[in-house]
């Protein structure tokens, strides 16, 4: 079971970068080139992340992408559901049938405890706190 994929981590790692690059439109190319993200790939995910209005977008010569809601607001979860769809744990099935014990399981119930608190827990990382995470961290790399 992979909690994140590549196309959500690509995701988290263009919407941190175009974070902090303030106001500006950012090209695909230099977001592709500074985070290591193929630029056809990354474009796909720009689309997707401009369908969901995460960022807008701008063609031309001064045009790119650049964050339409604030950092704060986009959160993991959401990421995850846009790119993966949705978390889950627990997936009950039995040669692509649903498990006819479903009801009873124990084993099932307890999962779903823990499923609620890994959702509660994702639900806390955005953006922007990765974004402060990142300014954080190098604060302490400039004193130590």
């Amino acid at each position: 079971m992979k909690l994140i994929t590549k196309n959500t981590d690509y995701a988290v790692r263009a919407l941190i970068y175009l974070t902090r690059s303030g106001e500006r439109f950012v090209p695909s190319r230099e977001i592709s080139e500074k985070e290591g993200i193929p630029l056809n790939f990354l474009r796909r995910l720009i689309q997707k992340l401009a369908r969901e209005k995460l960022i807008e977008t701008r063609e031309g010569k001064l045009g790119g992408a650049r964050l339409a809601v604030p950092p704060e607001k986009i959160e993991l979860t959401r990421l995850i559901e846009l790119f993966q769809g949705k978390v889950s744990l627990v997936e009950c099935i039995f040669r692509r049938k649903l498990c006819p014990n479903r009801a009873r399981c124990v084993l099932r119930a307890r999962l779903m405890k823990i499923e609620d608190l890994v959702l509660g827990e994702l639900a806390g990382i955005t953006v922007g706190g990765l974004v402060k995470d990142i300014e954080e961290q190098k604060d302490e790399e400039k004193d130590n």
